[in-house]
């Protein structure tokens, strides 16, 4: 009895069934290992990697190629306590991206001089519970087209 062989040559390499896309890097990988104690867990969330310490929404971690303005670390937080955090990170504004005007979400920009810095003085401020930053996201409500609600967030560290 012969031994069946496949035609190792017939397999496209280039098929898509066979293709495997690379996993994005993490923007701004420093931050999570500096809040590695806590643990947070990521989520993606429009092109971005949403970090949640519990139940709260922290930091978004942007790093794209469109509107690299607002690449940098969003901050989750209100604006009651915009004036407070300014003193503490100077390079901090509003997203542009956005286009809301002023929001509760603050960024860090990745070209200011101080990014890594104040990136990780927001992270000292998120271990230490600093009640400015972080969000309870709030659950959407079902869609009129007849959809869910959003699941709650799954731990992915």
């Amino acid at each position: 009895m012969s031994k069946l062989r496949r035609n190792e040559a017939s397999l496209p390499l280039d098929d898509v069934l066979y293709r495997v896309e690379p996993r994005k890097a993490v923007p701004f990988e420093f931050v999570l290992e500096a809040l590695s104690a806590l643990p947070p867990h990521t989520r993606p969330l429009f092109g971005c990697l949403a970090v949640y310490v519990q139940d709260k929404i922290v930091l978004v971690l942007r790093d794209k190629r469109t509107s690299t303005e607002d690449n940098g670390v969003w901050l989750a937080t209100t604006r009651e306590h915009h004036d407070s955090l300014r003193r503490e990170f100077p390079s901090m504004r509003s997203i542009r991206v956005l286009r809301k005007g002023v929001t509760g979400w603050q960024v860090l920009p990745a070209d200011a001089p101080d990014f890594e810095e104040a990136a990780l003085r927001a992270c000292e401020l998120i271990l230490a519970k600093d009640p400015r930053i972080g969000k309870v996201p709030g659950r959407r409500s079902p869609s009129p087209r007849g959809g869910k609600t959003s699941r709650p967030s799954k731990s992915v560290l």
